[in-house]
């Protein structure tokens, strides 16, 4: 399940609460005991697993290997 971030107005506390994501908009009491909470947008970090080398640039321009645009 994922893992929610809010803040309370009243006391400005920062919490997190894992629930469904069909739960995500629902009111989240902070743990002061606050009902006036709102839900952070947060952003999530995804990093590539491929095990596969990086490309290697080529040489050359843009057009015909850079031939054409020689002086």
């Amino acid at each position: 399940m994922p893992t929610y971030a809010y803040r309370c107005r009243e006391c400005t506390e920062t919490f997190e609460l894992v629930r469904p994501m069909a739960e995500s908009g629902a009111p989240a009491p902070c743990p002061g005991g606050h009902a006036d909470t709102v839900k952070l947008l947060t952003t999530v970090a995804l990093t590539g697993s491929s095990t596969a080398p990086a490309p290697v640039p080529s040489g050359g321009g843009g057009c015909c290997g850079g031939g054409c645009c020689s002086s």
